[in-house]
């Protein structure tokens, strides 16, 4: 066998294998989540706009609500910023945060000159909390029920056609 045609039948190989990887059908915002169905990571974080004040999980207990992990380095949060914006001034859902391994001046100011769309933004400086939450990256969206369980988790950017598409059947079938 001619020692050229061994390499060209690896890198087939190889190749044949990635294409059926991609093509399976897998959609990387639909990530699997160790808490889907179960009670919220527990989390106690000083808040990032008053670090003498808390955010934590019995905050999310008693309502339904978002909590969206994000950061100021992340460009996928910058995107979805204007959404969440809109989403918090109609006031649909309570939206809480997880500001992810950033710094606190970087954020405020992030937050200054784009408007916050957070009752309250937790303060995860080391990324300890993310980590116990299973983020893989920013952002990501939890969606939790009333009695502080996980119902959803997105991620990605989130905007107005995966809001309509998978946060609203969830939120209608919560609150009925």
């Amino acid at each position: 066998m001619n020692r050229y045609l061994i390499p060209l039948f690896v890198m087939i190989a190889m190749i044949s294998f990635l294409l059926l990887g991609l093509g399976d059908g897998r959609d990387p915002s639909k990530l699997p989540s160790q808490y889907i169905g179960k009670p919220a990571p527990d989390f106690n974080l000083p808040m990032l706009t008053d670090l003498s004040r808390t955010l934590s999980t019995s905050t999310l207990k008693g309502q339904v609500s978002l909590v969206n992990i994000w950061a100021t380095w992340c460009v996928g949060c910058r995107v979805e910023h204007g959404f969440l914006m809109e989403l918090a001034n109609s006031e649909t859902i309570p939206i809480y945060a997880i500001n992810w391994r950033d710094n606190r001046s970087d954020a405020l100011n992030f937050l200054g000159q784009l408007g916050n769309p957070y009752i309250a933004s937790g303060f995860d400086r080391d990324g300890r909390v993310g980590i116990d939450w299973g983020v893989y990256g920013a952002p990501e969206t939890f969606l939790i029920n009333n009695k502080g369980i996980v119902v959803y988790r997105f991620t990605g950017p989130l905007n107005r056609i995966f809001w309509e598409q998978e946060f609203v059947p969830r939120i209608a079938e919560i609150e009925n």
